[in-house]
């Protein structure tokens, strides 16, 4: 089962990556001459780089999943993202290069090249797997041992996914009242119902059986040469980003994997946060920072600065940093939950529009710098907020198994902030909560970069609204 999956992808994969040097090779040929391309060898260093970076991204985009693949368009979408880091590639490495020749006019052949190749491959090949399965030659029969609802959402998912390869033929299960599903019989008859049909996996659901009963069924599909999957009755517990290891012939599975658990990927984030909140604090908060605490100063009394207490990494508090956006004696409160909401009369003049482009925001790059937040992240919760919240989302405490961030993937999706209405409250609370923990389970560099481009962009629009 996890074989076709992995076959299916290195398909995609190797096909796309030919597709890809045939695209740059085209381009080359009919951008110039094509004797020129080989008096420039440094060329071929930016087709390698090119390559690499198509994994990467193709991967961080999850191009390749066979589950629930979208519509062709929505595919199509997926690849204009992959090629915009092509593109932007091609175009840094042909300045710092000081490429003369492949310039413009390759670019946009690449471009058009690429996004018309992997569309054909994508059409084409959905052609012949649907071909292939309607014929029935090489779909895969399966049975399914245990009917609950494990059992019946598995089911539910292969004869919603036929591009998977498999043909549902029924379930087996001793407890037998009540079924309205295909049953062929009880674990006694496994045998029989594999010798009588084309049986080639199985897969066993429940596993709340004595050990007697699970022998006897992993000993007639051995017998008759089966493969054997085995999806645990407490699947419901975990992720969709589970991971399954081995310690010293143990095998181990992880309720849900945490990409910076891994120090070196810690430090990759760590990293970029200090260079990228020093780049921002020299060339743009040196001169900004003091431009916007004169207007602050000229249009309301109070401090410049805001430091509010906040819930960060493994539930420590600090102290966040974030520039006055509300009168005195209403931001003073302390201790009470008195979320901000949309044209909020405790919002000043000024501090509307810092809100609106995310300005108040920015001084939080000293805490990124100090160590206390990342560029992105969760966005920290106010410790009044944080126990009010708790009220709605059991395992809220999951956002903070990494670093607060200035920006997250809540807040690009405009989950920012709160409203009047307490069941709309309730229910956008919960969906921010689950986007962090989203994050915190598919984390990339690549996805950071997103974000960060996606916030700037919001900021530049003021499509952000109020946190």
């Amino acid at each position: 089962m996890i074989a076709n999956q992995k076959s299916l992808y290195s398909i995609k994969l190797l096909t796309d990556i030919i597709l890809l040097n045939l695209s740059f090779l085209f381009s080359a040929w009919i951008a110039q001459p094509s004797y020129m391309l080989f008096q420039r060898p440094h060329m071929f260093l930016l087709v390698l780089g090119l390559n690499i970076l198509w994994y990467i991204t193709a991967k961080a985009t999850d191009f390749y999943n066979n589950i629930n693949p979208p519509d062709f368009f929505s595919q199509v979408r997926v690849i204009l993202r992959n090629i915009v880091f092509q593109i932007i590639a091609s175009m840094f490495f042909i300045f710092t290069t000081k490429e003369d020749l492949f310039t413009r006019n390759f670019i946009i052949l690449y471009f058009s090249f690429l996004i018309l190749f992997i569309s054909l491959r994508i059409i084409l090949l959905e052609m012949i797997q649907t071909k292939l399965y309607n014929s029935g030659k090489y779909a895969r029969g399966l049975i399914v041992i245990g009917i609950n609802n494990v059992g019946r959402n598995f089911v539910k998912l292969i004869e919603d996914n036929p591009n998977l390869g498999y043909d549902f033929l029924g379930f087996i299960d001793d407890n037998l009242q009540a079924v309205k599903e295909k049953v062929l019989g009880k674990i006694n008859d496994l045998d029989t119902v594999i010798q009588s049909m084309k049986v080639d996996d199985v897969v066993i659901t429940t596993t709340n059986m004595d050990f007697s009963k699970l022998s006897e069924i992993v000993n007639s599909c051995n017998k008759n040469a089966l493969r054997i999957h085995i999806i645990p009755d407490y699947f419901e517990f975990l992720s969709q980003k589970f991971s399954l290891s081995s310690v010293g012939g143990f095998p181990i599975i992880t309720v849900r994997k945490e990409p910076l658990a891994e120090i070196q990927l810690r430090f990759v984030k760590r990293s970029f946060d200090i260079v990228f909140s020093l780049f921002v604090i020299v060339l743009v908060l040196s001169w900004l920072v003091p431009l916007i605490a004169i207007i602050i100063k000229l249009s309301s009394k109070g401090p410049v600065f805001f430091i509010q207490k906040r819930v960060g990494l493994k539930n420590g508090v600090f102290g966040c940093i974030k520039f006055c956006s509300m009168y005195t004696d209403e931001r003073n409160k302390k201790n009470e939950f008195i979320p901000t909401v949309e044209n909020d009369p405790r919002i000043t003049r000024v501090g509307k529009f810092l809100r609106k482009t995310n300005l108040d925001e920015i001084p939080q790059f000293g805490n990124v710098l100090k160590g206390d937040m990342s560029i992105v992240g969760p966005r920290p919760h106010a410790i009044a907020f944080n126990q009010e919240y708790l009220r709605y989302f059991d395992a809220i405490k999951l956002r903070n198994l990494v670093k607060p961030g200035i920006t997250g993937w809540a807040q690009i999706h405009g989950l920012r902030g709160d409203v009047e209405d307490a069941t709309e409250n309730r229910k956008r609370t919960i969906k921010r909560i689950e986007h962090d923990i989203w994050y915190i389970e598919n984390w990339s560099f690549l996805l950071d970069i997103q974000i960060i481009f996606l916030t700037i962009w919001q900021m530049l629009t003021g499509s952000a609204k109020v946190r």
